[in-house]
């Protein structure tokens, strides 16, 4: 599930790499059990990196990096589970950066600041419900379904960038196996009063990958941006038997696209396009009015956008559409105040 991206943030450095006496001795112990792990699998990120080599079976990924003077190349066969890999002297090969990363939970937490893990089996503790809320630090950032594949990438790249992350998710152990202590899981009744409170506790800005949250919120209180991934312009150019599929959908973006606007609080609605299980940053975009009804978007590109649209908020709220298209981004706070621009003036 998190195969693509984990590959983009290794390859750009944003993860840490273990110092050199660290990754001697490592080297050293992958050589004795690297037919275990192949059998077994990865274990610390097993909730998300196990379901992404269950997905690709039947294929064999080709990867070739090349860096200065020496090249990389790996071939990863899942459906034998083995690995060959071929690199220079110097330079860790990508399945070395992939098991640095699975197996470097007590490093990457010293990095990131984060405390050590819980026991195996050991209690999830819960937050004292009656903490005052007068005067309270708002440094984190809400993702409102930690389940599905957005909301899984979105909180990915906000761990890369440090930031502090609450996620809503149907269950919290399954989250901690996979985030760690990167993540603070809240499971419980989105309906229930003081269950919002507790969630919004603390929390600056709420990204929402999927519909549904908004409309069930009573209190926005102290929240400073809400980033709303809407399909609300592929629902409504969709007809006859698909229409009937998407009405309930189609029914709570609505809704959640309302709330947004009438809160009161910044917003930036990104109406994009047909959602798609393709690679990200391989195309451009398209801003185009319309163009959401007809084209379609990476779900990894739309968490990207996500992300990017957080620290950029605008005087009152921004609606706009993306598809992949033509046009490549290199600068996205020009991009969004270009789209702010625009916004205005059809105002």
């Amino acid at each position: 599930m998190f195969f693509p991206l984990l590959t983009n943030i290794l390859f750009a450095g944003l993860v840490p790499y273990p110092l050199s006496s660290i990754r001697k001795q490592k080297r050293l112990d992958r050589a004795e059990g690297r037919q275990k792990r192949c059998q077994k699998g990865p274990s610390m990120a097993a909730g998300s990196l196990s379901s992404t080599f269950c997905l690709h079976t039947s294929g064999v990924l080709l990867f070739q990096k090349s860096r200065g003077n020496g090249n990389t190349l790996v071939t990863f066969n899942v459906k034998k589970r083995s690995f060959l890999c071929f690199s220079s002297k110097n330079k860790p090969s990508f399945v070395d950066q992939i098991l640095d990363y699975i197996e470097g939970g007590p490093k990457l937490r010293k990095w990131y600041g984060a405390p050590e893990l819980l026991p195996k089996d050991g209690p999830i503790l819960e937050d004292d419900d009656e903490s005052p809320e007068e005067g309270e630090c708002r440094d984190a950032v809400l993702v409102t379904d930690g389940d599905n594949d957005i909301g899984q990438m979105v909180i990915l790249s906000l761990i890369v960038k440090q930031s502090r992350v609450k996620a809503l998710v149907k269950d919290k152990r399954a989250a901690v196996e996979a985030f760690g202590t990167y993540v603070e899981p809240m499971a419980g009744d989105t309906n229930d009063r003081l269950f919002q409170k507790k969630v919004l506790r603390g929390v600056r800005a709420i990204i929402c990958p999927s519909e549904g949250f908004l409309s069930q919120v009573q209190s926005m209180k102290g929240i400073q941006h809400v980033v709303l991934l809407s399909q609300l312009s592929v629902y409504r150019s969709t007809g006859g038997i698909q229409a009937l599929i998407n009405g309930k959908a189609r029914k709570l973006a609505e809704q959640d696209e309302s709330v947004a606007m009438a809160s009161g609080i910044p917003y930036t609605i990104i109406r994009a396009g047909s959602l798609q299980n393709t690679p990200g940053g391989k195309l451009g975009f398209n801003f185009e009015k319309g163009s959401s009804a007809r084209g379609v978007l990476s779900k990894e590109d739309a968490a990207f956008i996500c992300v990017e649209a957080l620290d950029a908020i605008p005087p009152s709220g921004l609606v706009f559409e993306v598809v992949n298209g033509e046009e490549k981004v290199s600068d996205w706070k020009w991009c969004f105040a270009r789209l702010m621009e625009n916004s205005e003036q059809r105002i």
